[in-house]
């Protein structure tokens, strides 16, 4: 007897637990709430980004372009080559 009351106190603890947890989610105030909350974090960002120090390029023409020396003792490969072949 004892055994069936816990066990009967245990799916009531968890379905009221659930029953409330769903009503409070889907309810208005934590709809508005939500809304307010996302609406504040995209005014947040957008001041942040109005602050924001924008610093001007300093990567203009660092590239230095190296001339390809042909080493004599290097073997060419022609692998291109020996797929574009037929034969």
């Amino acid at each position: 007897m004892l055994k069936e009351l816990k066990y009967l106190l245990f799916l009531i603890v968890i379905v009221l637990f659930f029953f409330l947890s769903f009503k409070y989610y889907f309810s208005n105030e934590n709809k508005k709430n939500s809304y307010r909350s996302l609406k504040n974090i995209e005014n947040k960002t957008e001041n942040y980004s109005r602050n924001l120090i924008l610093l001007n390029s300093d990567t203009v023409n660092i590239v230095e372009y190296v001339e390809k020396s042909i080493d004599k003792n290097k073997k060419n490969y022609n692998f291109w080559k020996l797929i574009n072949n037929d034969g």
